[in-house]
Order: C-alpha cells, then structure tokens, then sequence
C-alpha cells in the first residue's frame, strides 16, 4: 500500500481512504512522537535557542497553535490545511521539511503516519513518564473465557482473536513451575522443589499445589535477589570504586537493603524517598541511613592530580543522571549543555537540581580505600543481634548505679 501512495502523497493529491487505513489507529505517543522527535525536534523542540519559525512541535498546544502567517501546522481532521503535512511531502525543495540538505528526509511510511494521524484527530498522548499510570480494564473477550483467570488472559486474547490464533491450553504442572520459578527467582527448579510440587498436585489438587509454590517462590530469597538485580543496575551499583585503581569498596549493606526492600515489597514512595534522603529524616534507622547510599554509588577517583572542585560537580552531575533516569524517566543529561532538545528539561531546571546534589558533605578522593569518608559502620544480623545483648546487659547495672542510695 504504501509503495503505491507514494507519487499521490509526492504529487499532494488526495487518495481515497481505504478499508485498511481506516482499522490502523494511529498513538502519538507511539507512532507519532518518535518521527517527530528524530526528524523535527532539533529545530522545532523544546530548546528555543534552536528553535526555527517560532514552531514548537513537543507540546499540544504549541503545535496547534496559529504561525506567524495565520497557518497552522496541523489541524485535527483536516490534512489540507496541515502545514506540517504539506512541508514534508513538498516537491519544492525550497519548502521541503526537514531541509533535504539535513539528510533527514521522512520515508513514505512515515508520511502515512502523519497523514492518518491527522485525519484521525490529531489525538495527543503526554511522554509516558509525566503520566500517572492506571490499571485498564480487561478488554471484552468472545472466545476463550473459560480458561480466563486472572485479567491478563483477557489482554492476551484480545491480542490472538485478530490473528485468528487460540490458546494452546493449560500446560503440564511441571511445565509451569518451571516458568514462574525462572520467572520470579532468575533460576530453574532444583529436582527437590519439583518432587515437593508434584507430591502436593497429587495430594491437594493442582489448584492449591500452585498457590502453595507460589508462596514458597514469593517467600524465596531468591526472589528478592532476582528483583533487586535490575535496580542495582540502574543505580550503578558496584563492590569497587569504578576509576582510577578500581579499588575495592565496601557497600554491600545499601545492595542487601535493596533486596530486603524488593522481597517486603516496600511501597514504592518509601523506596523512593529512603533512598534520596533517608539520612534526612526525622530520626532516621540504620536501615533508612543505609537506604541513602544510593547516592553514594557513583563512580570515584583518587587521581593525584585532580582537582577537588571538578570532581565534586563531576559527582553532582552524576546524581543528577541517575536520578532522572531511574525516578524520572527522563535522560536529561543534554541539559548540562543546553536546553533539552528532545524533553522539556532547561538548562537552568538542570542545574536548579544539581545544586540539591551539590550540598553533599563528602571528599572529592577516595583514597583508594575501602570505606572514603563519610561512611556508615554497619553490623551483620548476627552483629546486631550480639550487640543488643551487650547492650542489655550494660544497662542493668547502670540502672543500679544511677538509682539513688538507701543510706
């Protein structure tokens, strides 16, 4: 289809839509924004010091607001009057978008996109990380129900109907545990975790022997540890100090913390904030203290030569990075430099978040040493658990000794 629109779209006639074009719904956020974003954004973006014709193309309003010349790029339901379609598909290269000495012309597919989009209303979706996610409804289901249980086998229909597939049913008990096993712990299961599944599929059923695996799995350290693996990543964790000698550093408590967190299913706005400020909390525990090292998981240096100052805004910086990219969902690293061209981030918003990062009490070296100061002495369980008895049994004679006297 699209082959053959191409010399209509290059010509500017205007093809009747067809059966086919009519059942493709085009998303903005995901059709529409990526074409934008790598072919138009540098010059009609969120940086204004780039910015060509007064032309925003990254926010609703902007976009469909009137130019300088009372046309308007795009006009829900009415590709005629969309500038934006008539530029990229122009034959006068004078007025062609993007400027074909740019090389990034837009391909027929792209145009389609476009072109469908606007014809469809021009519906606009915010980038996904500024929207507070919501749980959909189950689609409506005409085939397979009496296997649905739970929600998702809903969703996964609604997508095999129209491809004219169905399920292939249940699989084998063992099959399954094999699945979740890999699923929820990262590994298969051992021959004992299996014989104990298919004794209790024997015994009470493969409805309950499921549940109780479930439990088991959910309960497994394992679990905890496969979970935390992910966030561990993002937040650059690492047994060394990641520059210079690459000396070892010791902060495996902050990884236990996370898979403790993972495996209690802590509620994500206390993961949050015990992690950006636990050590700013009224009182704070040890758990909360150690929380907080997720800013101190940066890479560090001991380069003799280094300047203390560029280190330190060197480390700022890297806070910065990670905290948009792992709470945020934004990479907003181009703002050290400039306006974001690509999400709405100013330069002075960088820098306005940097500086929270920049009041950190810490050395710029870390000596090469195991634990650069500040740091945080933390006992094992079984640590804790001897000092609290060494702990209880200071206090008893101390309450002989500050009791008052008889005589």
């Amino acid at each position: 289809m699209i082959g053959t629109l191409l010399p209509l779209l290059l010509s500017g006639a205007t093809p009747a839509p067809t059966g086919e074009e009519l059942e493709r719904v085009v998303r903005f956020g995901r059709d529409v924004r990526p074409i934008l974003s790598d072919r138009c954004y540098a010059c009609h973006g969120p940086d204004g010091a780039t910015r060509e014709a007064g032309l925003r193309l990254d926010r609703r309003e902007d976009a469909l607001a009137a130019l300088t010349d009372g046309r308007h790029a795009i006009v829900p339901g009415d590709r005629d009057r969309s500038e934006l379609l008539r530029r990229v598909q122009s034959t006068d290269l004078a007025e062609r978008m993007p400027p074909p000495e740019t090389g990034e012309g837009l391909t027929a597919e792209e145009i389609e996109t476009l072109r469908l989009w606007i014809e469809q209303g021009s519906e606009w979706e915010e980038h996904w990380s500024f929207v507070p996610p919501r749980e959909p409804a189950p689609p409506a289901s005409t085939a397979w129900p009496e296997t649905h249980r739970t929600p998702i086998d809903a969703f996964i229909n609604a997508r095999l109907e129209p491809a004219g597939l169905t399920p292939l049913g249940d699989s084998e008990p063992a099959r399954l545990l094999r699945r979740a096993t890999l699923d929820l712990t990262g590994l298969p299961p051992t021959p004992g975790e299996l014989d104990v599944f298919m004794a209790e599929v024997e015994q009470s059923g493969e409805e309950a022997a499921w549940q109780a695996a479930i439990d088991r799995l959910f309960a497994s350290p394992r679990y905890g540890e496969h979970m935390a693996r992910s966030w561990l990543d993002a937040a650059r964790y690492a047994d060394t100090h990641g520059l210079h000698l690459d000396n070892e550093r010791s902060m495996w408590p902050y990884r236990d913390w996370v898979i403790r967190a993972m495996q209690a299913n802590m509620p994500y706005d206390e993961f949050v904030i015990e992690q950006l400020a636990g050590d700013m909390l009224p009182e704070p525990s040890m758990e909360q203290l150690v929380a907080s090292g997720f800013n101190r998981c940066n890479p560090t240096s001991a380069e003799g030569g280094m300047i203390q100052k560029e280190y330190l805004s060197i480390y700022a910086k890297d806070r910065v990075d990670t905290t948009s990219t792992v709470f945020l969902g934004l990479t907003i690293e181009c703002a050290k430099c400039h306006d974001h061209k690509f999400d709405p981030v100013s330069q002075r918003e960088y820098y306005e978040l940097l500086g929270f990062f920049n009041s950190l009490t810490e050395e710029a070296t870390d000596r090469n040493i195991i634990n650069p100061v500040p740091f945080l002495r933390v006992p094992t369980a079984e640590q804790k658990v001897e000092l609290d008895g060494i702990d209880a049994r200071i206090a008893e004679p101390e309450v002989v000794v500050t009791a008052p006297m008889p005589e």
